[in-house]
């Protein structure tokens, strides 16, 4: 399955973006997807997560609250709708796709599928 990001972009604090995954190639549906981001100089962190049928969210305690995720399979796409962004949150963030699903309610680490990232900034 290939994975395209898109919606990035220069916020100003306080403000919103909503970042959209497009999966092609495969049946989205399938597949738990997932958001991570990476800052500079920062490794990459996980942000939210949504199960196949999107039925079960997850999210990083950093985002809770702010953040949310959503996905329409019948478009295969997935959404993460970003709020009251703060400059921490200043990142590329990417989207990732894998088959395996929630266990207890909490999303696998590690994904099988990327898309390439779509850039964040958020001044102050």
């Amino acid at each position: 399955v290939q994975l395209q990001a898109s919606g990035g972009g220069l916020v100003q604090a306080g403000g919103s973006l909503r970042l959209s995954c497009a999966a092609s190639g495969g049946s989205g549906s399938r597949y738990t997807m997932g958001w991570f981001r990476q800052a500079p100089g920062k490794e990459r962190e996980f942000v939210a997560a949504i199960s196949a049928s999107g039925d079960s969210t997850y999210y990083a305690g950093s985002v809770k609250g702010r953040f949310t995720i959503s996905r329409d399979n019948a478009k295969n796409t997935v959404d993460l709708q970003v709020n009251s962004l703060k400059p921490e949150d200043t990142a590329v963030y990417y989207c990732a796709a894998d088959v395996a699903g929630f266990v207890y309610g909490v999303p696998k680490d590690e994904y099988a599928y990327w898309g390439q990232g779509t850039l964040v900034t958020v001044s102050s």
